[in-house]
This record gives structure tokens, C-alpha cells and sequence, in this order.
């Protein structure tokens, strides 16, 4: 009996012991299916995928700075099953922290409404309260550069609830909205102002499951990555993951937006700019896939191109993509496999490619489903190229 039948076997007879629901037998079959998909022949070689250059900088070194300007690129080439999480010394870093910070973070105290009229809450009780989140990916609303694609990482998080803290402000009929301040740099950069705020409407709370982050992949929170505490809003961009929190208060329905949410107006697709906070659209992450690299192996004596890519983003998990290799190409479909389980963070997804001729080709990934929104996709920011030398 061959080894994907003896899976089915025995997943099949699982199901029947333990009487699983018809959705966990579907699970079950994809996940044989997927282990007879899994890579065959040897590895030859890798071959990267990029934008309209090669990269300039390396994935991994801190860049430019300090401050508002200080970057590193998360490398999303080596993903593979098992190894989803990002490092915490690989996390993409957007800015890193004000100067100073680290000497007042072991006293660091979160003030509860306009200059902490309701009091204040500090780190080591934040710490004491914090518990498990899971994994989350964070996105920073910039990861539009196709030569510098790596503004993007999953991470497992801890932290404290922010309904748990909001409460203790007593919201009353007229609060609209939760503002979370945090520190910043004094001094304007080439593509930031100052300014570290964020206002999220107080129903959606209980939705979001945003938190106040303390750890990340287990341990405390680095200082660059907002320590002693910073906001996360699981499914939006990073813009709104303030760092460095210092002030949670209450605002009503006539609250202007801060002036991070009108620097970012346009990277979180705004219709314009938005004056007041309640007409700023959540700056939701809309389902997005991207290719990572393209092995090429060896079967048989013939060689094999298996395009490797994520798929993340949006409000329900995907099973099926279509891709293509240039602009004139049919849409081919793809299909995930095993299937993701959630939104909050990557899936890992294999297309097995047989390139008609070496030459440079265009990676484009699209949703079938067109109630499925898709923002970016269909702006192409997430396209990428491979060169093929031999097929």
C-alpha cells in the first residue's frame, strides 16, 4: 500500500473513532493531498525573485537612520512548513526608538485619559496581566517597493487586551473612539512628520482583538519594536501598531483624525483624506499574495520549476489563487494546499511551473472570487520577476 494511502487510511479511521465533523474529514484529505504534493526529486538550485532591479541593500542590516528613517527588510525567501515565524532580530523595523528611551522604560507608565486624569498603568503590572495573542503578521502600510519587498513579518505576540484597559476609563454614551498615543521622534524625515497616534472606534474593539504587546516570540519586547509597550491591531497595517504607548484615552464622534492617520491616508487607500476619525476606513490588510522563490528540481532526469509563495491578509482564508507569467498569459489556477486556517498570519503555497523558454518572467497572482477584495493585487504591488537561464 503506498504512503498516501495508508494516510488516508488512517485519517479516515480517525474520523470515524473520534467522530469529527465533516469539515475536519475535508481537512484531513487535503492534508494527504498535500503530502503527495510534497517536493519531489532533488533540489538543483534556487532562483530569486525580484522587482524591476536587484536589490541594492541586504535583508537583515539596519539601514539608513536613525529614527524616522532607520530600516531593515525581513527576508520572506527562506519560508518553509515549520519555520513561519519570524525571528525576532529578522522583524522588519519601520523606526527605531526615540533617543533616550531605554533609561526611562523600567519605570514606563501608561497614563489613562488626557494627562492621566483616570490614572495610570504601569509596565510591570501590563507584564503581570499579559498573556498569550498567538501569531499575528505585521504589515507596514510602505511595503510597496518591489526592490526592497520585506516590510513584512509574522510574529508570536503576548500582551494585554485593550477592551481590559478601556474599561477602566468607564466609557460613557458619548465616547466614539479609543486614541493610543505613543513617544516619537522629535525631528521631521524625508517620508515621515512626527507623531505617534492612532484612534480606533470603540465598538470594533471587542472585533479587533487589539492589545497592548509586552513580549514577542517569548520574550520582552525589544526597544526598537516598541518596548516597553506598544499597540497591535491584528489585520491592519502597521501604522496603527503604535509603539511606545504613553496615553490611552476616549474621544467623541466629532474627533479629527491624528496626523499619523493623515500621513498614511493615502498608503491605507483612504477616498482622499479624511478629516474626521469616524470617516477613516479601517486600514485593513486586504487579502494579498507574493511569490518568494522558484526552485528548480530534478525528476527523472528532467527539470522541474516549483514557484514557492504566501498568501496572507483579508477577512476569510483562501483556498484557491490564479497565477500567470506574463501579461498575456491565461490565468492559471492555484490552489492551496493544505488550505489556510486563518488570516492573521502567512500560508505557504506551490506552483509547479514548466516555463516554455529561458527569458525573464513576470509573476502575477489574482482571487478568483471577485467579491473577494483585493486592493493591492490588482495594483500589482506584489508582482515579481524570475530570470530562467535553462529549461
Amino acid at each position: 500500500m503506498s504512503s498516501r494511502r495508508r494516510f488516508l487510511s488512517a485519517s479516515l479511521a480517525a474520523a470515524a473513532a473520534w467522530r469529527l465533523d465533516a469539515s475536519s474529514v475535508a481537512r484531513l484529505l487535503a492534508q494527504a493531498g498535500c503530502e503527495a504534493q510534497a517536493p519531489p526529486g532533488a533540489l538543483v538550485d534556487v532562483l530569486p525573485v525580484t522587482g524591476d532591479r536587484p536589490r541594492a541593500t541586504a535583508y537583515g542590516e539596519l539601514l539608513g537612520g536613525p529614527g524616522l528613517e532607520r530600516r531593515r527588510f525581513t527576508d520572506i525567501s527562506n519560508l518553509r512548513p515549520g519555520r513561519l515565524i519570524t525571528p525576532s532580530s529578522q522583524v522588519f523595523l519601520r523606526t527605531d526608538a526615540p533617543p533616550g528611551l531605554a533609561d526611562r522604560a523600567p519605570g514606563w507608565q501608561v497614563a489613562l485619559g488626557s494627562d492621566g486624569r483616570n490614572g495610570r498603568v504601569a509596565i510591570d503590572e501590563l507584564r503581570r496581566l499579559a498573556v498569550p495573542q498567538g501569531v499575528h503578521l505585521i504589515e507596514c502600510a510602505g511595503n510597496t517597493d518591489p526592490n526592497n519587498f520585506g516590510l513584512l513579518s509574522a510574529v508570536e505576540w503576548s500582551g494585554v487586551p485593550l477592551t481590559d484597559i478601556v474599561s477602566r476609563l468607564a466609557p460613557g454614551p458619548d465616547a466614539w473612539g479609543v486614541l493610543v498615543t505613543g513617544e516619537d521622534h522629535a525631528a521631521s524625515a524625508r517620508f515621515s512628520v512626527p507623531g505617534a497616534s492612532w484612534i480606533l472606534p470603540l465598538a470594533d474593539l471587542p472585533r479587533l482583538g487589539a492589545f497592548l504587546a509586552t513580549e514577542m516570540n517569548g520574550a520582552p519586547l525589544p526597544l526598537d519594536h516598541g518596548a516597553p509597550v506598544r499597540l497591535v491591531v491584528p489585520g491592519w497595517y502597521a501604522c496603527a501598531w503604535i509603539k511606545w504607548v504613553r496615553e490611552i484615552a476616549l474621544v467623541d464622534a466629532g474627533a479629527l483624525v491624528t496626523w499619523q492617520m493623515a500621513e498614511y491616508a493615502s498608503r491605507t487607500h483612504q477616498e482622499g483624506r479624511p478629516l474626521e476619525a469616524r470617516d477613516y476606513e479601517p486600514p485593513v490588510i486586504d487579502l494579498a499574495a507574493a511569490p518568494i522563490r522558484v526552485e528548480r528540481r530534478r525528476v527523472d532526469g528532467a527539470l522541474q520549476h516549483h514557484v514557492i509563495g504566501i498568501v496572507w491578509g483579508g477577512s476569510t482564508p483562501v483556498s484557491r489563487l490564479e497565477i500567470r507569467f506574463n501579461v498575456r498569459d491565461p490565468w492559471k489556477p492555484l490552489e492551496i494546499c493544505p488550505p489556510p486556517t486563518t488570516t492573521r498570519a502567512w500560508s505557504l503555497w506551490t506552483y509547479r511551473w514548466t516555463p516554455p523558454e529561458p527569458g525573464i518572467y513576470n509573476i502575477t497572482l489574482r482571487c478568483p472570487d471577485p467579491s473577494v477584495r483585493t486592493r493591492r493585487l490588482d495594483l500589482f504591488f506584489y508582482a515579481r520577476r524570475v530570470r530562467i537561464d535553462e529549461v
